[in-house]
């Protein structure tokens, strides 16, 4: 078969590109240049069936080994997370599967006294939204928020998928049930505006694929303090990168993984690192939410 060449290829139509090294400098609040997070990741999986990370060989449901696994990080690993991140000072996203108000209310309210932020994340990290139609994706967005807001008076801006997994339609849905930003692009290190068909502005705030535990310690089988010392590579060098411009560091964590005593130890000795550069004034310590409140209202402010 003879290959044709026929122009560009297919295209979201979301954004177009632009080369980080031609962008306009500014500086986050405080007047840091790099912007940290904590994105963390809370989720609940359906017993015997669906979708669910797994630490040892899938079994025939029901997988006991591996859902009690990942139960360990609603009982143990984000209790110990949440009192890491009180003893540094750190704000935190709180990711969050609405089936947690079913199972452990009590944990999400705990995000919610400590005035974390609450992170839209479907109802069950068992499913994936992408597969869904048009209507009934929109009917889990909108359930999230509204049951978000009735359980934790907390209506959430932001939004990652479960899986990261999302149909065509998804950035317009978001935007037309009331999201403010998206965290399931993870192209740049710079919040970047999204188009939608209803000129409703989306933001996609930058989500890490790679300071992510998951493909990190689970798909690629690193050890803790491998996860830990990336976090801090990852730390001093945008701190050089950021001298000339404003990036944002995302740390995406899953209580069930580094909530474990033995990683919980190397994820402290990194985290306290991030607090080390907040306290001299070269990191913005903050939230997603807050990240594209900032962005959008320098973008207004340049229109």
């Amino acid at each position: 078969m003879t290959a044709q060449y026929l122009g560009p290829l297919p295209d979201h139509g979301r954004f177009g590109y632009s080369p980080i090294t031609r962008r306009t400098d500014y500086r986050w609040p405080g007047g840091a240049g790099l912007a940290v997070y904590l994105g963390f990741n809370i989720e609940h999986f359906a017993f015997g069936e669906g979708l669910g990370a797994t630490i040892g060989p899938a079994t025939p449901q029901p997988d006991v080994l591996n859902f009690a696994w990942r139960e360990y990080g609603n009982r143990v690993g984000a209790w110990r997370c949440l009192e890491l991140f009180e003893q540094l000072g750190m704000p935190a996203a709180a990711i969050i599967n609405t089936a947690l108000y079913d199972h452990c209310p009590e944990l999400v309210a705990a995000c919610v006294a400590r005035g974390d932020e609450l992170v839209g994340h479907g109802h069950s990290n068992a499913e994936r939204q992408g597969v869904l139609d048009e209507a009934a994706e929109r009917a889990l967005l909108q359930h999230c928020r509204t049951a978000m807001q009735r359980h934790s008076q907390r209506t959430p801006e932001g939004w990652l998928s479960p899986w990261i997994s999302e149909s065509r339609h998804t950035p317009d849905l978001l935007a037309e049930t009331g999201y403010r930003y998206t965290l399931n692009w993870c192209h740049d290190d710079q919040p970047v505006p999204m188009a939608t068909r209803g000129g409703q502005p989306l933001w996609a705030v930058p989500y890490p694929q790679e300071l992510n535990d998951i493909p990190m310690i689970v798909a690629r089988q690193l050890d803790g303090k491998d996860f830990a010392q990336m976090i801090i590579d990852q730390l001093d060098e945008m701190l050089e990168q950021s001298r000339s411009q404003p990036l944002v560091m995302g740390i995406a964590l899953h209580p069930y993984i580094v909530g474990q005593p033995y990683r919980l130890r190397h994820l402290r000795r990194a985290l306290q690192q991030v607090a080390a550069a907040r306290d001299r004034g070269q990191v913005w310590m903050t939230t997603p939410g807050a990240i594209c409140a900032h962005a959008a209202d320098r973008a207004a402010g340049a229109a």
